[in-house]
């Protein structure tokens, strides 16, 4: 029996228009496919709309929608307020790795204006943005712990929402370490643990103390 690349056998001659077939409509097909799938109807991002009556195609949420599983009716921790007053206290305790993840956020997001030492003497402001308030002033310090929250979220003055940077958990753990910063700037040496005060003495003279 001839080997089936032998062109010239019959066997080759009715299978190859039947290839030829097979591969032209396997071709169609995957261009439909495309076609399809390339012109169907659909919102390209940010892009504008007639349909409604915003003329946004982007639709907001609806209200109330909540994420599986990340429903939360601690009103507290989300707001930072007990009804429309800032609350007092933190939702959760504050530990360690707290203050290192507030460190971490605050010095992200809040020092290029405010300072690492919260103390209002950011980079940007060295460079001509408007300096704001030291967070260490004591009529700022006396502040309770979910008015920071809710500055943070819906921001104040010139400064605009972090609500979207940053989550609700890691505003609560910036504003741990800022009240450690505030602690920090009025702490008298003699109330330091030994340890501390042993590390400061052993400082070069002139240098920070931190």
């Amino acid at each position: 029996m001839p080997y089936p690349s032998d062109t010239g056998s019959p066997r080759w001659r009715l299978r190859a228009p039947l290839a030829a077939c097979a591969c032209a409509a396997a071709a169609l097909a995957t261009a439909g496919c495309h076609l399809d799938m390339y012109d169907q109807p659909k919102f390209k991002p940010l892009a504008a709309d007639p349909f409604f009556a915003d003329g946004a195609s982007a639709r907001p949420l609806v209200e109330g929608t909540v994420a599986r599983g990340h429903a939360d009716t601690n009103e507290y921790r989300l707001t930072g307020k007990s009804g429309s007053v800032p609350g007092s206290g933190f939702p959760f305790p504050v530990t360690m790795a707290v203050l290192n993840r507030g460190r971490d956020r605050f010095e992200t997001f809040c020092s290029p204006c405010h300072g690492r030492l919260a103390d209002g003497n950011g980079m940007v402001v060295r460079r001509g943005f408007p300096r704001p308030p030291s967070l260490l002033a004591d009529s700022i310090r006396t502040e309770p712990e979910g008015f920071f929250f809710d500055v943070i979220t819906k921001g104040f003055g010139r400064m605009y929402s972090y609500a979207p940077s940053i989550p609700v958990d890691d505003r609560w753990a910036v504003v741990a370490y800022l009240r450690a910063l505030q602690l920090s700037s009025k702490i008298a040496v003699a109330d330091l643990p030994l340890s501390d005060r042993a590390r400061l003495a052993g400082l070069p003279e002139g240098a920070p103390r931190r």
